[in-house]
């Protein structure tokens, strides 16, 4: 045997025995599975397949979304978090295509899929596990041929006015339509906007509103939107959110429009209640069992 096979299979043993140890070590000692999933710098050689849910779970098989293409720009590419499932890949290209028709657009700005073997995240996110969620930029991309360099220092814009209670002048029909075909497309779930652009995409649409139901307020979400894919057919490991409440959910948004407006008065503290514990990470343990498979993966 030459020393790169051996080196490379000293490699695979090494790796192997860690994901054990995580496994069989109690949780309190086993290192976080963030770090585990952070260190991957590729997919692994799987089938697709994303297990388990959108906040708790990995993804086997998942595709790199070129960092350019004729109609979209991955951008903060220093994270390494443009992989996915292969039906978020698509779904990226698809729209994409779409944003580049509308007026003062060439296409999209990607920020985050998910890392190479998805997982909890070093950073930032606590869903973007399982391939199958994308944020958007709002930002519209007007130029496709920035550096890597340019990439990283580059922002997004805002379109929130008064703490997300409203859109500011930064909104535009572009917008709306955007929104509108990634929430008319049948493989998403659902879609995270702050409140204000909810209630202002319910005063502008006209005629069939059903789509309306999969654009959700939430908190932030006013650089970009975040797209949610449904679990591919046949994906048996993988775990659907439940569904957004029936009708357009417009009412809703301005409930939420309301509370920022006229924030309700704070709940009383009971002075005998337990403190709350603090959030652990997850460890490898407490994903799906196909994780370990996942990370073991050439």
């Amino acid at each position: 045997m030459g020393p790169s096979r051996r080196r490379s299979g000293l490699r695979l043993f090494c790796a192997t025995f860690f994901i054990v140890l995580s496994l069989i070590t109690p949780a309190a000692a086993a290192p976080p599975a963030k770090q585990l999933f952070g260190a991957k710098a590729e997919g692994s050689a799987q089938r697709p397949a994303p297990f388990g849910s959108y906040a708790k779970g990995c993804v086997a098989g998942a595709v790199e979304l070129p960092e350019t293409g004729p109609t979209w720009q991955a951008m903060r590419l220093s994270r390494n978090r443009n992989w996915g499932h292969p039906s978020a890949i698509d779904f990226v290209q698809d729209l994409s295509r779409f944003a580049a028709k509308q007026p003062g657009w060439n296409g999209l700005y990607i920020g985050d899929i998910s890392q190479p073997r998805g997982g909890p995240m070093l950073s930032g996110h606590r869903s973007h596990q399982i391939g199958l969620d994308i944020d958007i930029w709002m930002r519209p991309a007007d130029q496709l041929r920035l550096s890597r360099n340019a990439r990283e220092n580059i922002s997004s814009i805002s379109l929130r006015r008064a703490g997300g209670a409203y859109v500011n002048s930064n909104w535009s029909p572009q917008h709306h339509a955007i929104l509108r075909a990634a929430a008319k497309d049948k493989r998403v779930a659902r879609i995270f906007v702050f409140p204000g652009a909810k209630v202002q995409m319910c005063k502008e649409a006209k005629g069939d509103r059903r789509w309306l139901r999969k654009i959700r307020p939430w908190w932030g979400h006013h650089y970009h939107f975040h797209v949610r894919l449904n679990c591919p057919r046949g994906a048996k490991g993988c775990v659907d959110q439940a569904a957004p409440p029936k009708g357009d959910g417009c009412a809703d948004a301005e409930r939420w429009v309301r509370d920022i407006l006229n924030p309700p008065a704070p709940k009383p503290v009971d002075p005998k209640a337990p403190k709350p514990k603090p959030r652990r990470d997850f460890t490898l343990s407490d994903l799906p069992q196909q994780c370990a498979a996942v990370l073991q993966s050439r």
